[in-house]
C-alpha cells in the first residue's frame, strides 16, 4: 500500500493532539522559551510542532544556519540523475509564517548555567528548554589521508547541497571506463543503507553514460543493511562493475592520497578519478559543545528525548544515543513529535501521550526498483527499543519493487511537508 502525503501527515495525530488552551507556566520573561538548534528531520519538525500545537503559548526560535536546506535522504537520486538538486531543497519562509523565528546563523555554544545559546554573528538567545538536533559532524582522523581540509579532492557528500553538487560534478567529468572510489563508514552512522543506495545510484548513472567504469568500495565491515537486496540488485543491473571489499578482505585497512588520487587497501595502491570519502561520524559539533556527548553521541531519556546530562536540553535524529533506532530522517522526524509533545507538556501543562516510535528506510537500486526496512519502537526505561520489523524480500516482482519507490515517493512529499510546511 503507498504511503502517501496524506497518510504520512494522518499517522501524527495521536502524538500531534492537543488540549484546547493549554495552561502555560508563567516565567518573569512571559512565555516559555524553546530553541531548537538546527532545522532538518528533527529539528524543523519539532519547531513546528511546538508552535502549531501550542497555538501561540510558546516563544520557539530555530537556528539554522543554512536558508535553503537540501535533505541528505534523496541525494542520492540527484547523484544517479533521478532527481534535480532543486527537487531536495526547501526554505524555511513556512516555518516563519507560523510565528517561528528563524534565526539563519551558526550557534557556537551553549551555557546550561545561564540558559543561552551562544551565536557566530553575535550576542546569544535564551531559552527555558533547548533542543539540539545538529546532525553530523566527522571523527578527525578516521580515514588515514582524508580530512576537512581534502572534501573538495575527495568529497563525502554526506551532508546534503554544495557537497552533493561537487561529488555529480566529478562524476560526471570521469574519463570513460575511470574508476570510482568509496570508503564506507563504521557503525554506528547517518542512514545505514545509504553508502550502498549511493553505489547504486553512481552505477545507474555510469551505466547509461560510461559503461566501461569500475566501482570500488571499501569497507570496514563485514556486513552491512540490506546486503542481499543490493547485492542481488548489483548483480541484475550492474553486473561486473561493482567491488565490495569488506573488512574479510581488507576494506577496514584504507588509506587515501587526495593529491595523487590513489586509494591503498590492505597495502594495495590504486589509482582512482573519484574518491567519495566517507567517514567515520559523531554528533554535531553544539551538542559537544553544550557537554552532553559521550564523546561522539548524546545519550537521551527514550519518552521524551531529553539529555542524560540535562533534564532542559533535548537531542534528536542522528546527534542522539537512543538505542535501536537507526539513524535516519524518519527517525528524526519520529522523534521530533514524541520531544515536542514532552517538552509543550513540561511548559503548559498539556497532555503529554506515551512515546512510540517508527521508522522505515528506502532505497532506490535501479530504475523503479526500490526496496524498504523498517520496524516500530517503544520507549523504556533503559532505551528506545525495537517491537517489531520489516524488510522487503530479495526475488520480489518488479511490481512490488515499483510500487515500493513509488512509495518512498510519497514519504518524501509527506515528511518534507511535515517539516517546513
Amino acid at each position: 500500500m503507498a504511503l502517501d502525503r496524506r497518510k504520512f501527515l494522518g499517522n501524527t495525530i495521536a502524538v500531534a493532539a492537543t488540549l484546547a488552551a493549554p495552561m502555560v507556566k508563567a516565567g518573569s520573561h512571559g512565555k516559555p522559551r524553546v530553541v531548537v538548534v538546527g532545522g532538518g528531520a528533527g529539528g524543523a519538525t519539532a519547531a513546528r510542532y511546538l508552535a502549531k500545537d501550542s497555538k501561540g503559548a510558546l516563544d520557539v526560535t530555530l537556528i539554522e544556519p543554512t536558508r535553503t536546506y537540501y535533505t541528505c535522504f534523496f541525494s542520492n537520486l540527484y547523484l544517479g540523475g533521478v532527481k534535480d538538486i532543486s527537487d531536495i531543497g526547501h526554505s524555511y519562509g513556512r516555518l516563519a509564517a507560523r510565528g517561528i523565528n528563524v534565526v539563519h546563523d551558526w550557534a557556537i555554544g551553549v551555557d546550561r548555567d545561564t540558559k543561552t545559546v551562544s551565536l557566530a554573528g553575535g550576542g546569544a538567545v535564551s531559552y527555558d528548554k533547548l533542543i539540539l538536533s545538529p546532525g553530523i559532524d566527522f571523527v578527525d582522523g578516521a580515514v588515514d589521508g582524508w580530512s576537512l581540509e581534502t572534501q573538495n579532492a575527495m568529497p563525502h557528500a554526506y551532508k546534503a547541497g554544495s557537497q552533493s553538487e561537487l561529488l555529480k560534478a566529478q562524476l560526471t567529468a570521469m574519463p570513460q571506463g575511470g574508476v570510482y572510489a568509496m570508503v564506507a563508514p563504521p557503525n554506528p552512522y547517518r542512514c545505514p543503507p545509504g553508502p550502498y543506495e549511493r553505489v547504486s545510484m553512481v552505477a545507474h548513472y555510469l551505466k547509461a553514460n560510461n559503461p566501461t567504469a569500475k566501482i570500488i568500495i571499501a569497507d570496514p565491515k563485514p556486513k552491512f543493511s540490506k546486503m542481499a537486496l543490493f547485492q542481488e540488485g548489483w548483480a541484475n543491473h550492474y553486473d561486473g562493475m561493482i567491488d565490495w571489499i569488506g573488512s574479510e578482505f581488507g576494506g577496514d585497512n584504507v588509506s587515501v592520497d587526495a593529491a595523487a588520487m590513489n586509494i591503498t587497501i590492505d597495502g594495495e595502491v590504486t589509482k582512482v578519478d573519484v574518491c567519495n570519502v566517507i567517514p567515520a561520524m559523531k554528533a554535531g559539533r553544539i551538542a559537544e559543545l553544550a557537554g552532553v556527548t559521550d564523546g561522539n553521541w548524546a545519550p537521551v531519556h527514550a519518552a521524551s528525548m531529553s539529555s542524560k546530562a540535562d533534564p532542559d536540553v533535548y537531542i534528536l535524529g542522528d546527534a542522539s544515543s537512543q538505542g535501536d533506532m537507526p539513524k535516519s530522517g524518519f527517525s528524526a522526524n519520529s522523534q521530533a513529535k514524541v520531544c515536542a509533545n514532552a517538552v509543550r507538556g513540561d511548559l503548559t501543562g498539556s497532555k503529554v501521550f506515551p512515546a512510540k516510535f517508527s521508522n522505515t528506510c528506502w532505497s532506490l537500486i535501479g530504475t523503479n526498483d526500490g526496496v524498504k526496512v523498517g520496524a516500530t519502537y517503544k520507549a523504556t526505561a533503559e532505551k528506545i527499543a525495537k517491537v517489531d520489523g520489516f524488510i522487503s524480500k530479495t526475488g520480489e516482482s518488479a511490481d512490488i519493487r515499483k510500487a515500493t519507490y513509488e512509495e518512498s515517493e510519497g514519504w518524501y512529499t509527506g515528511i518534507t511537508t511535515d517539516m517546513f510546511s
